[in-house]
């Protein structure tokens, strides 16, 4: 395997961990540095097993910031960016627009100059990655799913910041010839989720006896990608797929939010050892958020039938190792939710 020297932004986030992760263990050729501006949903101890590895550098700072940017690339000379960094929680997006659009289409616009101003003499071998969303497409009804053809259509200030940010990679595609490409994904799962999503939200109330906040009836239905399948897909489309091309990316695991809460209500009360039935009396009926789509449902079938990428675990095992885990690491969850998770930076980087 040749060298290469890959940029992964928000490489600190949930998903951005494990790819990380992935690409650090399987590729040690590779120097890999994570870009993370260590907000809220950026936690370093998601990444403790692989801090030591010699191919593996930390770097905090904002994509939203041109000129930092600008000299990141040209001091490091990357010639791969997988690109993750996002503000991604619609309900922050309701409350704090602004903050959306200058993340997600500013930061991504930042990034893209960055690499077209380092690569304008020599595009062989480079590779501009932007993982996005599902949700810039719209809102389903009960029949359909999503293709890499289907009319963008976002519903929240959050997809509206990602389907912007979708159309300027592929403006500097057709624009520069910026070798991109660039896939949206299903909702995923799995261990290191921030507590404020539906699954990690529910394993902590459930655990703590605490209401399990159900968004109108619970109706709304989810496509949900485990999150270390979908680290294996950005693997295979990075390495494989060809420049220019959209991949979309989902788990075959349509749920609505009600029944999947009452199925990890199942899983809690065995793992507790409670009676069964006792998590479920926890699940509340909350107003519905506004613009709230109805129902998510990626068709895969091109990153299967292209590259040969499918999912390795069904949902049922899926959500028991994500209960397992969280159960396990009762420690991260307590940090998480505490806060204290952000001084883990300090202690490990401010003192050196």
């Amino acid at each position: 395997m040749k060298k290469r020297t890959i940029l992964i932004t928000g490489g600190a986030g949930f998903i951005g961990s494990h790819v990380t992760r992935l690409f650090v263990n399987k590729y040690p050729n590779y120097t890999l540095y994570n870009l993370d501006a260590l907000t809220y949903a950026g936690n370093l101890e998601n990444l403790t097993d692989i801090a030591n590895k010699p191919n593996y550098n930390f770097i905090k700072g904002d994509i939203t910031d041109e000129i930092f940017i600008q000299e990141l690339f040209q001091k490091y000379q990357f010639d791969g960016v997988l690109h993750l960094a996002a503000e991604s929680h619609v309900d922050r997006s309701i409350t704090d627009p602004l903050a959306f659009i200058k993340t997600n289409v500013l930061g991504t616009a930042n990034l893209l100059t960055a690499a077209k101003n380092l690569w304008k003499n020599n595009m062989e071998g480079k590779r501009f990655y932007h993982i996005s969303t599902d949700e810039v497409y719209g809102s389903l009804g009960k029949e359909g799913f999503f293709t890499e053809e289907t009319p963008y259509d976002p519903r929240s200030p959050y997809s509206a910041s990602k389907a912007s940010s979708d159309h300027f990679v592929r403006a500097y595609y057709h624009t520069y010839g910026l070798p991109v490409v660039i896939s949206n994904c299903s909702n995923n799962y799995g261990a290191n989720h921030f507590p404020e999503k539906l699954i990690p939200l529910a394993i902590n109330n459930i655990k703590h006896s605490k209401p399990i906040p159900i968004y109108g009836k619970g109706e709304n239905i989810r496509d949900w990608l485990w999150v270390n399948d979908h680290a294996r897909a950005i693997d295979v489309i990075f390495h494989t797929a060809k420049i220019g091309e959209t991949y979309n990316i989902g788990g075959h695991n349509e749920w609505t939010n009600i029944d999947l809460i009452k199925k990890l209500c199942e899983i809690m009360d065995t793992k507790l050892g409670r009676p069964k039935g006792t998590s479920a009396q926890l699940i509340t009926y909350v107003s519905d958020r506004a613009g709230h789509d109805m129902r998510y449902a990626i068709d895969a079938s091109k990153l299967e039938r292209e590259l040969g990428w499918t999912p390795s675990l069904q949902f049922d095992e899926g959500l028991e190792k994500t209960v397992d885990w969280y159960l396990a690491n009762e420690e991260w969850l307590d940090n998480v939710t505490s806060g204290n998770y952000q001084s883990y930076y300090e202690k490990q980087y401010t003192d050196r």
